[in-house]
């Protein structure tokens, strides 16, 4: 087995979760999400970003609006939409949950 790879896929599995929340704190451009996610070794390409966003808009999770720009086209910037903030506060819960098992496993010898 590649232990880079298993990081990977903890990774993507956690990446739904983390954008919701970061989308959670106010209206934003992609472009502040990817510096996030970067910064905080969550995202290393771009595009696995804009798949995402398209399946919560899908969803209903979030919206977006389109904002003109002086320097370039226009942005879209991302909003939670109510059923977005139900469905984050789910994964929160289980999120905590599964910190909690897997403390509870891997803190014994």
């Amino acid at each position: 087995m590649n232990v880079a790879n298993t990081q990977i896929q903890m990774r993507k599995g956690l990446l739904e979760f983390c954008v919701l929340h970061i989308i959670s704190r106010g209206e934003v451009y992609t472009s502040d999400l990817i510096e996030e996610l970067t910064l905080a070794q969550m995202i290393v390409v771009e595009g696995t970003l804009y798949p995402l966003l398209n399946r919560l808009k899908t969803a209903s999770l979030v919206e977006y609006r389109w904002v003109e720009s002086e320097s370039g086209p226009p942005r879209k910037y991302y909003a939670i939409t109510d059923e977005g903030k139900t469905f984050l506060s789910t994964l929160a819960t289980t999120w905590d949950a599964l910190v909690n098992s897997t403390q509870l496993i891997t803190s014994k010898n």
